[in-house]
């Protein structure tokens, strides 16, 4: 999960909030990059655990010094190529815990700061400069086009994700009358380690694609599944 105080172009934190979906790297790389940059906080938060999203979102408030939460980034999620054959219901479960029990219960806890700043932002559009959710998905989880990436059925991953979606959906529509934003983003097929060198999309380009994403969501994205260039992607 990532999150933001202010959404601002051009600030460093978008970039370094960028950096920690592909560099990976752990402890070592978040403190690198809190060294970098002071307006960086590391928060620990497990998204399996209630409690520890609850203390998160309690830590958060306190650094918010009263302000509230224009942009919040669910983009934990864990990876499973299993087949009919050898899924197992663990397997199963612990996908959905993470890729969509996860999401809920840290929108649910953060909520109240998400809702503060939209009430106060001087930006009555909705964007990621008044409030606004992204939930990270991938172009796999459509049941139209997911073939397309990969004929691999990837059970447990496939279906959290496509539920990631439904859920997102379910929040653009709870949420609009507080005018807070709700999108799923498909990153694009990344040479990084779960997508391998095989895939075709570098770091950066996809990096970039949706830092200018983000930039330009408005009111007429919410609810919607894009992809990291901003095209708009079936269910």
């Amino acid at each position: 999960m990532s999150i933001y105080h202010r959404w601002s172009a051009g600030t460093a934190l978008r970039t370094a909030w960028l950096e920690l979906i592909y560099l990976g790297g752990g402890v070592k790389t978040l403190n690198d990059l809190a060294s970098k940059h002071s307006n960086i906080h590391i928060i620990q938060l497990e998204v399996e655990d209630q409690s520890s999203v609850k203390a998160a979102a309690l830590e958060v408030e306190s650094l918010l010094h009263g302000k509230g939460l224009n942009l919040l980034i669910n983009n934990a999620g864990v990876n499973s190529y299993a087949t009919l054959e050898t899924v197992e219901q663990q397997e199963m479960l612990s996908a959905f815990n993470t890729n969509v029990v996860g999401p809920i219960l840290v929108v649910k806890e953060f909520l109240p700061l998400l809702k503060k700043a939209a009430r106060e932002a001087a930006i009555k559009e909705m964007s990621c400069q008044r409030a606004a959710i992204i939930n990270i998905t991938s172009k796999l989880a459509s049941i139209e086009r997911g073939f397309e990436v990969m004929k691999g059925p990837m059970y447990p991953y496939r279906a959290s994700k496509a539920a990631l979606n439904m859920v997102t959906v379910c929040f653009a529509l709870e949420l609009k009358e507080e005018e807070i934003l709700c999108t799923v983003i498909h990153p694009g097929w990344v040479k990084t380690d779960m997508g391998t060198e095989q895939a075709p999309v570098t770091v950066q380009n996809s990096v970039q694609g949706i830092l200018n994403v983000l930039a330009n969501l408005s009111s007429a994205s919410n609810g919607a599944f894009l992809d990291w260039e901003g095209n708009t992607l079936p269910w």
